[in-house]
Order: structure tokens, then sequence, then C-alpha cells
């Protein structure tokens, strides 16, 4: 069965978004929303999308889809994705990561799905990559024992190629880069331990020309004793360096989330590179798995279609992300206050 979908928003994201829906025979990209008219005829032009709407409601009212795909800024995605969940034409939603911009705006979102009977999934697409799903088999399987540590850091200079009214250096229109790249290392810190944490403390580094944070640092602790260091950072070299450090071994990821070959440009048309992982055991013994390069986006779509059409449980959970959120805001009040903070749980 062919599902269609629908992409509200038309920036870097939202043609990537595109290029995969075409790509994928089990769907069909039927329409498309902007608030600008000329980025949308733009957008809707390139992918031959002939039904167009600049107002969400409109969409909303005359279309029928199987997925809505949420591909704005951080602070529309509560409000489109409650709109799309209480209008009876979706049933299910892919909002781009982060899910939203507070905890409070995520759980109505959750609301909103679980009332109306639809699938809401934040788009961390790495989480479908096969390299992600071998590490969660590898600690499953009792490989590097209970997983204690997890450091990792994912940075691009930003600043030295962006443009001054890149989104990301304003804080209004979703920009930090706590929102952005934290986000990655936050949830696969959680993914990776298997446990929530209880308390954060974390730093930011800010510039004269922009109202958001270009760098964390971040400490996660858990309640059994395990912690994640965390580096996000718009302004150091290229970097996702990733360790994970168990009782028994551990594990380091070279390139686990952003497989890129093209530097200094967002949407990238080239093949991604290998990613590799190395495994190290108490006894010296050494494994290296190698990865070949896959379509994070082309999965993560396939994923969601396999939700819909065989009924199979979600990588992402709407509580997952909940929880995700409620650790980026209590970073937010820890950078502010400059003191540790403690994380809610309900």
């Amino acid at each position: 069965m062919t599902l269609s979908v629908g992409i509200v928003g038309t920036g870097t994201i939202a043609l990537d978004h595109a290029v995969t829906c075409q790509a994928d025979p089990n769907v069909e990209l039927t329409a498309v929303c902007d608030i600008s008219e000329q980025a949308l005829n733009a957008f809707g032009d390139r992918h031959g999308i002939s039904k167009r709407y600049t107002d969400l409601a409109e969409l909303l009212e005359n279309e029928q889809l199987d997925i809505i795909i949420v591909a704005t800024w951080g602070p529309s995605h509560a409000e489109i994705s409650i709109a799309a969940a209480k209008s009876g034409i979706v049933r299910a939603i892919l909002c781009e990561k982060p899910i939203s911009m507070t905890s409070d705006e995520c759980e109505a979102m959750i609301k909103a799905a679980r009332e109306n009977n639809v699938l809401l999934i934040e788009g961390y697409k790495w989480r479908h990559d096969p390299q992600h799903i071998r590490i969660k088999e590898l600690i499953d399987d009792d490989r590097i024992g209970r997983v204690m540590s997890v450091q990792s850091t994912f940075s691009s200079p930003l600043v030295r190629f962006a443009e001054e009214d890149n989104w990301r250096y304003d804080r209004t229109r979703g920009g930090g880069s706590v929102f952005d790249t934290a986000g990655y290392i936050i949830h696969f810190a959680r993914f990776v331990i298997d446990e929530e944490p209880n308390r954060v403390y974390a730093t930011g580094n800010f510039i004269d020309s922009a109202d958001a944070e270009m760098s964390a640092a971040i400490l996660l602790e858990f309640p059994r004793g395990a912690t994640a260091k965390l580096t996000s950072s718009y302004e150091y070299g290229y970097c996702q360096a990733t360790e994970v450090l168990g009782t028994k071994g551990w594990i380091r990821a070279d390139l686990p989330f952003d497989q890129r070959s093209v530097r200094e440009q967002e949407f990238v048309e080239e093949p991604d590179l290998p990613a590799t992982l190395e495994i190290f055991y108490d006894t010296f013994e050494t494994d290296t798995l190698k990865f070949e390069p896959v379509d994070q986006f082309a999965l993560q779509l396939e994923h969601v279609y396999n939700c819909l059409e065989s009924g199979a449980t979600p990588r992402i959970l709407p509580e997952f992300s909940l929880s995700n959120m409620r650790i980026i805001d209590a970073i937010y009040e820890s950078i502010e206050s400059k003191i540790p903070v403690d994380i809610a749980d309900t």
C-alpha cells in the first residue's frame, strides 16, 4: 500500500525528507506547506508537488495524509503537531528534532497524539542506522558489561561559515547547540545507559553576535552511578568522538551521528562516509566493525511505514522524547543558574 505524505516546511531538512520520499516506492509526497509563498513555490517546482499551502489549516482541511513530516524551526513543532493530531486526517507525525522547545510542549503533543490515535515519532534518524542497532545489541548481550560512562562530543565549526542570520544563532528560532547537537548525544547516552539521569550540571559559551549558546559542556548523573560527559559546539572542530565504557570493556565510534562527506554545507547530495566501531574487551581482545554508508532518512521513513502498516513498535517512543526535553530544560536552568539541577521525572 502506498502511503501519502505531506511536509510542513521547505528548509534544508525538508529537502532531505522530500528526496527520501520521492525515492521510496511505498510513499507518495502529495502536499507541502510553508508560510513563505516564494519558498513554497521553489520547493514545489523542484520536487513536482502541485498541492501547495501557505496555511496549515487549509492543508489539514483539504488533504488526507498518512504521514505528515514537521520540518520547520523548533518553536513551531508543538503547534503544528498538535493541530495535525487533532485534524483527523493523519495517521502519523514525524517531527524533526528537537521534538519541541520545552517538556511542557512535548507533553501537550503526546496528549493530542494519544487522544486521536496518531503515531508521534521524533526525527532522530541515526537511531535507525545499523551501527546504533549493533551498539545496543553488544550492550544487551553483555559484551562490555554494565555501561557506567559515556563520553561524547558533537561539534562542527558553524561560526566559520554560517551567515549571521542563520537560525542556529537565534534562540527564538530554536537555535543553540543544546537544542541541536547536544540533543543527539543526550539521547544516545540515555539509549545506551538504559536509565534516566537524575541530575545535570552544564555550562554554556556565548558570543556577542548571538543570543543562543554556541557551545555547552554537560555532565549527567544517573541513579545507579553512571555518568555522561557531553560536549556540543558550533565553535570547535568537526568531531563526533564517542566512547561507551562498561564494566568489562568499551566501545569507540568514529562517525555515529552524521556521516556526510561534504563539510560546511547542510544539504549534501554526495555519498556518505563509512563508519567504524571498535570494541575493546578486558581480555585484551578487540573487534572492529565497519558499516557502509546508509541513508538514515530512508531507514527512518521505512520504519515509520512499518509502524503504520505492520504494527512495529516505534524505536523512539514519545515518552523517550519527553525525557530528552526534561533534561534539556534542566540544562538551560543549570547554564543560567551556574549550579547543578535535579531533573524532573513527572
